[in-house]
């Protein structure tokens, strides 16, 4: 798809979704801190439509949490992994045994 396709399909993505929750243009812009018109633009899909104005509309929709899946923090490679988990133990050992009793000695015996 071309950049202008998806901003046309992102803006009538939000439009329905403005839609559903029984906003006007108006009322969405204002709520968001921002014009109508930038609503209008952002619906129609124009270009050039801020980023810190789509935040915030996207905000009021509701949509922000959603973004985690557009964008995923990056994952720590498998090796930094192992070394943020520490040692960990593999097998089992048996108790070690008592040490001898200090006070006897070879050739002491009676």
């Amino acid at each position: 798809m071309s950049d202008v396709a998806v901003a046309q399909e992102l803006g009538s993505r939000m439009a329905e979704l403005r839609r559903r929750k029984n906003l006007t243009q108006a009322a969405l812009a204002e709520a968001a801190g921002v014009s109508k018109r930038t609503v209008e633009r952002l619906e129609k899909g124009q270009t050039g439509t801020q980023l810190t104005a789509f935040l915030r509309i996207c905000r009021v929709l509701d949509l922000l949490d959603r973004f985690e899946d557009l964008v995923p923090k990056p994952l720590a490679s498998p090796i930094e992994q192992l070394k943020q988990q520490g040692k960990v133990r593999k097998r089992a050992r048996a108790a070690k045994p008592a040490p001898p009793n200090p006070a006897w000695t070879w050739g002491d015996e009676p």
